[in-house]
């Protein structure tokens, strides 16, 4: 019988590809760092193949553990829906954790919250921020159940379902000279100075595509880590930005003493949705937190 590596052994080893840091992933396992370095040279001994480069300063994985990278995350996923199934527990009772992305949480969590607590009073919901790409490995790896995300987006192996749509707003300072615009087409705004999230924010690719952006240089003079940055920038006069609508309705541009200008129709707009690992066992209570989701964008 072919000697196989534990589930902890697998668990072990995805945060560490996952963080990069075995200190960093013995913290997300809640293990000692010894513990965690211990149980990975184990699994590389029953392997027989080194899947941690050592002999470089930063993070590598070797060729091997590209392998076991790639194939082990459909395992534990596996593995936590054969024990879900098992257990008889029924669908929205227990833990269930849910991902969101930064420029979706502030805005629609608080009441999304309240629904979910009133109409399932016995799900035990966990949430995590984090960045589209970061939520789409750990729904992968079955480390988050459900995210409410921002498309497009592309995302193999990964199902989803439209909540609803969110267009975007063009934000400057009242002294910005598109300010007295009622309503600006999407060629206006070509050669505007604007101010964007940094690399790795989805809502950067998804503003420059919507609103179809010729000059993406301009685009990238700055790169902010959230949109409470972009208003304060904005605010500050060193360019004008493009907020989403739900940013708009909670207060943003307003608390910042912006000037907001809708777009003609049809206006650009970001899809939001809930994803859910493909062939997961969560499908349909995803598919019940969404429903909660569209009344919220109703």
């Amino acid at each position: 019988m072919t000697p196989l590596p534990t589930l902890r052994q697998l668990q072990f080893f995805m945060a560490l590809v996952r963080r990069e840091s075995f200190s960093k992933a013995a913290e997300d396992c809640f293990v000692s760092q010894s513990t965690l370095s211990s149980a990975i040279k184990e699994m590389e001994a029953l392997m027989n193949q080194q899947l941690v480069d050592r002999s470089t300063r930063s993070f590598a994985l070797t060729p091997a553990g590209e392998e076991v990278a790639a194939r082990a995350p459909a395992l534990l996923a596996g593995a936590e829906d054969l024990v879900r199934a098992a257990s008889g527990r029924r669908p929205l009772e227990g833990p269930f954790t849910l991902g969101v992305i930064p420029t979706i949480a502030p805005f629609i969590l608080p009441r999304a919250a309240k629904a979910f607590k009133k109409a399932f009073p016995k799900l035990d919901l966990y949430l995590r921020e984090d960045l589209t790409a970061t939520l789409a490995e750990r729904l992968a790896a079955g480390l988050v159940d459900a995210a409410i995300l921002a498309f497009p987006y592309d995302l193999p192996g990964i199902d989803s379902v439209e909540i609803g749509v969110d267009p975007f707003w063009f934000a400057c300072a009242p002294d910005h000279p598109l300010a007295e615009k009622k309503k600006l087409k999407r060629d206006d705004i070509n050669g505007c100075e604007l101010l964007l999230l940094e690399d790795g924010h989805c809502l950067r690719e998804h503003a420059i595509d919507a609103c179809e952006l010729r000059d993406r240089d301009a685009a990238a003079s700055f790169g902010g880590t959230s949109l409470f940055t972009l208003a304060q920038m904005t605010k500050a006069g060193l360019g004008a930005t493009l907020l989403p609508d739900m940013a708009v309705k909670d207060g943003l541009a307003k608390s910042a003493g912006l000037k907001v200008i809708p777009f003609t129709d049809p206006a650009p707009v970001r899809t939001i949705g809930v994803a859910w690992r493909r062939g997961s066992g969560r499908k349909e209570e995803a598919m019940a937190l969404a429903e909660e989701l569209k009344k919220i964008f109703a």
